[in-house]
């Protein structure tokens, strides 16, 4: 192919793209884990990758994202308060609270960390959190960093939530000086990664002026996923955003990028600027992956209509995987991730392991590819069940949800007899 200097050529069904720099012809090549991914030679759809809105496969943001790397590079060097801080970086804080319709936007160069910052930045020694027993790992390690006083509830059990407000409240009585400066949060998640169930949102709140005490909430796996504009699950249980203390998510399940931000109100997050350690004292999130970020805010904010497309398949594929001889799916209807647990478990997490491990294998050699939920057991907190994950996107055809549910019932009946 001749081609000018400056010129491309783009071959998206390859990720290839070739361009002229002076008299050298450079190739990239890449390929994000995609509708379609290659696992062991053999291509498979994909019902494993968190790509909810499938911005993995959207042009414009790769083509944005090569723009981006053209004009500043792979990375920054540097941390935002030295020489780290891009116009992108900027550009990228004012979408992100205008999005959310909060006054200020904090962005984090890996999602793992940003909660996992947050909480420590405003939690200290003696201060306490309400906790919710199925929230993720990150979570658990802000609360470690923190070194606070940690108290965990059942999972969307409001009841015994309250029940721990009120004994911490006569605690409080018996000492009001002391009770004065200590400080009490709630940490739930929106939609739970380990459980993929909603939280009681609207009780939350109410539980929350009546004893006084923060919210924060992660919204990793409801960001661009609940409510009519993907704001999460304040848009979908119609709660005032001002109403929550702190919201957190990653970029890396809908905006098809890497890292995560915070949003709040602005002496809310400008405190995590000289406080939240993984925004101090790591290096920026690339240029090209803020850009990314940016082009995908773009095209959910052009068309709304893919969230309900999104949810319309979500409620397809619960629905399809009821019934499944010998495994239970467990979540809501509206989770874009699925868990399928054992019915019965051989008493053994080791065998039962075995049995799920074999189910995806199965599906796998007829090109459907699975993932296992996967766990730190020696780390995690409450150590959640064995389970197959099942991951629901926009791209998935009815014919393709149809073919997986199939290809799971069969598995399951030759694996579980």
């Amino acid at each position: 192919v001749k081609m000018a200097a400056g010129q491309q050529w783009f071959a998206p069904a390859y990720h290839l793209i070739l361009e002229v720099f002076g008299d050298s012809t450079v190739l990239f090549f890449y390929r994000p884990p995609s509708h379609r991914i290659i696992v062991n030679g053999k291509e498979c759809i994909n019902f494993a990758s968190f790509n909810f809105l499938g911005l993995l496969d959207s042009e414009r943001v790769k083509l944005k994202a090569l723009s981006s790397l053209k004009k500043y590079g792979v990375g920054t060097c540097g941390p935002r308060g030295f020489y780290g801080t891009f116009d992108v970086h900027l550009e990228l804080e004012e979408r992100l609270a205008k999005f959310m319709r909060t006054e200020e936007a904090i962005i984090y160069s890996y999602g793992f960390a940003t909660i996992a910052s947050a909480i420590p930045a405003y939690s200290k020694r003696g201060d306490i959190v309400f906790v919710d027993e199925a929230a993720c790992f990150s979570i658990q390690k802000g609360l470690q960093a923190s070194r606070s006083f940690v108290k965990y509830f059942k999972h969307n059990d409001m009841e015994d939530l309250e029940r721990l407000l009120k004994e911490q409240e006569i605690e409080d009585q018996k000492n009001p000086r002391k009770a004065k400066v200590i400080r009490r949060f709630i940490v739930v998640e929106g939609l739970y990664i380990n459980t993929a169930d909603l939280c009681p949102l609207p009780e939350l709140v109410k539980l929350k002026y009546k004893y006084k005490v923060r919210i924060f909430l992660e919204e990793s796996m409801s960001f661009g996923v609940l409510g009519e504009h993907g704001r999460g699950v304040t848009e979908h249980f119609g709660v005032n955003i001002d109403d929550i203390d702190l919201i957190s998510a990653n970029m890396e399940n809908a905006l098809a990028s890497i890292g995560g931000f915070c949003c709040g109100r602005s002496f809310v997050i400008d405190h995590q600027r000289l406080s939240g350690q993984g925004y101090c004292f790591s290096a920026s999130l690339p240029p090209m992956l803020a850009s990314a970020a940016i082009e995908a805010l773009n095209i959910m904010e052009e068309d709304p209509g893919v969230f309900r497309v999104l949810r319309d398949k979500c409620k397809h594929v619960h629905k399809a995987l009821q019934g499944t001889p010998g495994l239970k799916v467990a979540g809501e209807p509206l989770a874009p991730a699925l868990h399928l647990q054992l019915e019965n478990s051989t008493g053994s997490r080791t065998n039962d392991l075995k049995l799920l491990r074999a189910i995806v294998d199965y599906s796998l050699e007829r090109r459907i590819a699975l993932t296992l939920a996967r766990y730190l057991d020696k780390e995690e907190r409450f150590l959640p069940p064995p389970s197959i994950r099942v991951v629901v996107t926009v791209e998935q055809t009815q014919e393709e949800i149809e073919k997986a549910a199939q290809c799971i019932r069969e598995a399951a009946v030759k694996i579980l007899k």
